[in-house]
């Protein structure tokens, strides 16, 4: 049995599932087991797949499912493991060389954290690197479920690793939730565990138009739904309440600027600052969101 099982879901990722794969093959930790699980693919995923069933043999394990999303299929892919440890990959991303031997380390030092993960580099469709993500190091490891509650810390799925017995304990993913599903288990995960970091780059997450994550309003429900199944844990009361949703409306705004709705985007900055008024960095984003209508008002003028 292996140290570490890798679960990758994919669903019509063969464009990229080549590279997430070669990234794993070239870690310097060497003791790891990929579960692979088409998700329902439509596209040449199975093609794709063939030669390294070959080269990988015992190591690679894949199964083939009808489509049921991505919590889902990150959910076979727990069921069918049976390692100590479970690391993230998801099939469009990229792993530094260091990743797993990084991770594991660090969970061995500090047999009380549940969970561990560290910074990612941005990339874009084509491999070009945008930016590195500096992570909040004020917040980071340590008994923080309730900054993950607030938004106050992000945990990038490529780079967590977690233990096999935390998700015996809490439960896998939440299948009902289409999209934060993972921030969901990484907070009961930390409402019973320690959480670790690793300070350095240990994933390229790549950022793909179409993506969940580039559609405003339905991440923005999703975040709601989150905020609504936690309220009244642990640090996770009204306080922080209103903190997370207010990230959530500003989270919102950002993401309709980006899609060029800048009075959508204005309007769901003042809801930041309605909700958290004492949260200054909603106050900046709403002042820079009046400055871009204002400026659309008059170039349509």
């Amino acid at each position: 049995m292996a140290t570490v099982d890798v679960i990758i879901p994919a669903f019509n990722a063969a464009r990229y599932l080549p590279f997430a794969i070669e990234s794993v093959a070239a870690q310097t930790f060497d003791d790891w087991h990929i579960v692979l699980v088409n998700d329902g693919s439509t596209d040449n995923t199975d093609e794709v797949i063939a030669p390294f069933l070959d080269r990988f043999g015992a190591k690679i394990t894949c199964i083939t499912q009808e489509n049921r999303g991505l919590p889902a299929a990150r959910n076979t892919a727990i069921r069918a493991a049976s390692s100590e440890f479970i690391a993230l990959l998801d099939a469009d991303d990229v792993w530094t060389p260091c990743r797993l031997a990084e991770s594991l380390k660090v969970l061995r030092e500090r047999p009380k954290a549940g969970l561990a993960y560290g910074l990612v580099t941005l990339i874009d469709p084509g491999g070009q690197i945008e930016r590195t993500w500096a992570g909040n190091l004020r917040h980071s490891e340590g008994r923080i479920a309730s900054h993950i509650y607030m938004r106050k810390i992000e945990l990038p799925c490529p780079t967590i690793t977690f233990r096999r017995r935390c998700v015996d304990e809490v439960g896998c993913f939440d299948e009902t939730m289409r999209s934060t599903e993972d921030r969901d288990l990484w907070l009961r995960i930390a409402l019973r565990h320690e959480v670790a970091f690793v300070p350095k780059v240990l994933a390229y997450y790549r950022r793909s138009p179409g993506s969940m994550s580039t559609n405003a309003q339905r991440m923005f429900e999703a975040q709601l739904q989150f905020i609504r199944k936690h309220y009244g844990a642990k640090g996770c009361g009204l306080s922080a309440r209103q903190i997370s949703l207010a990230r959530a409306y500003k989270q919102r705004a950002e993401a309709l600027k980006e899609q060029n709705r800048p009075g959508a985007a204005l309007r769901s900055a003042l809801r930041a600052v309605a909700t958290c008024p004492v949260d200054f960095d909603n106050s900046r984003t709403a002042a820079s969101l009046l400055l871009n209508w204002t400026r659309s008002l008059i170039r349509r003028s």
